[in-house]
């Protein structure tokens, strides 16, 4: 497909770089992309997956090179991303998250916490991103868990929910409420915690419609006893840290989105072109090729998107929180049309597990739901238009 070719070349990767994207794309084809539907159909947490791409050293693309990192560009990551995610969803959402977790530590971080943890993530170490809890979803003003200072460690008390990687990880960033700020934005901290940690409890993991081997789990922190050191920027500063982190997270999120896409279109534009009704091939009908049109119009617009927002992130502009709210959005809408229309396009067959189209639909889902619902995203972007 020329087209899905001329999108990637809007990437603008350099050579060395571009060598990582092919490496990650024959990998998932020949080791992870085999093993989804089994990882979807058991909902197993697929190890052998991460142990592959931490063979290729995946990690290091993101962490400095100070820190044992390789430092690889925001376009080469979201290329990676989409790739995995094209081959497997759940294992696209785990490898992501370690980015996601691991971005504020690198950007925000002390150099004492940056040099203790970041080279274990760059050796491949897995992370976990604790934001959410029971009544504190897309507004994380509301979320009740409590930072308090005694002494040389900060006690944490509370919970979270919906944690991706929350019963595997090595490290967890965890945003909470500083007690003693009576304000519910200049209270949220952030705060790095190990593995292990006393007091730190899984209380359980989520049977999920969709990436079913992304485990996704329910914490509890009770009496959580933390060094200082660990915290991430200052007391109260975690809003800023959070907000900034999302705006890098919500591409990730997209190129997430844009795999699942790709993997449908490409799916069902090869099942509709040896299909045949009435003796003539699906893809001969007009009312068909009218559905691919629009399908194939949306995916050029929006993967053009992701890479003209991930240069602008490369050219060191943070004011993106519109653009990333316009790129998730548009492209995890994307992902569940496509998958859907897959689906009917497949016909009966789609609706079975014999083709990968019904779990991609189930895969695509959660696209629209976390980083931010895209309810929230709408009126994000919209009352950014409102004059002050």
């Amino acid at each position: 497909m020329k087209m899905l070719d001329r999108l990637d070349a809007q990437a603008l990767l350099p050579e060395e770089e571009q060598l990582t994207v092919d490496t990650v794309r024959q990998l998932c084809r020949n080791a992870i992309a085999p093993r989804a539907s089994e990882v979807d159909r058991s909902g197993r947490f697929p190890w052998e997956n991460i142990e592959a791409l931490n063979a290729l050293g995946l990690n290091s693309m993101f962490v400095p090179e100070a820190y044992g990192g390789t430092a690889l560009s925001y376009a080469c990551y979201l290329a990676c991303v989409r790739e995995v995610s094209e081959a497997c969803a759940s294992t696209g959402i785990i490898w992501a998250t370690n980015f996601h977790a691991m971005k504020p530590v690198i950007d925000f971080g002390s150099d004492e916490l940056r040099a203790r943890i970041l080279p274990s993530i760059a050796k491949g170490a897995l992370a976990a991103l604790a934001i959410t809890e029971p009544d504190a979803g897309s507004d994380a003003t509301h979320m009740k868990t409590r930072f308090e200072a005694d002494g040389d460690h900060i006690v944490v008390d509370g919970g979270k929910v919906f944690i991706t990687n929350g019963d595997v990880a090595d490290f967890y960033l965890v945003f909470g409420k500083w007690a003693g700020i009576d304000h519910p934005k200049r209270a949220i901290s952030a705060l790095l915690i190990a593995k292990g940690t006393p007091g730190l409890e899984v209380l359980r993991t989520e049977d999920k419609l969709g990436v079913r081997g992304s485990s996704t789990a329910t914490l509890a922190f009770d009496g959580c006893r933390v060094p200082k050191e660990n915290l991430v920027g200052e007391p109260g500063e975690g809003l800023n840290i959070l907000l900034a982190s999302l705006n890098k997270s919500r591409p990730s999120v997209a190129a997430h989105a844009l795999g699942i896409a790709r993997a449908a279109f490409k799916d069902a534009v090869e099942y509709i072109n040896v299909r045949r009704q009435s003796g003539r091939r699906v893809l001969e009908f007009q009312g068909i090729q009218f559905m691919v049109a629009d399908l194939a119009a949306e995916l050029a617009l929006v993967e053009s998107w992701l890479w003209s927002l991930a240069h602008l992130v490369q050219a060191g502009e943070n004011d993106i929180a519109v653009e990333a709210s316009i790129l998730k959005m548009r492209a995890s809408d994307l992902a569940m049309r496509l998958t859907t229309d897959a689906v009917q396009l497949f016909g009966g067959y789609g609706f079975c597990k014999d083709y990968r189209v019904e779990r991609l639909m189930r895969d695509a889902k959660i696209t629209q739901i976390w980083e931010g619902t895209n309810q929230i995203h709408r009126r994000l972007i919209g009352s950014s238009f409102l004059q002050k």
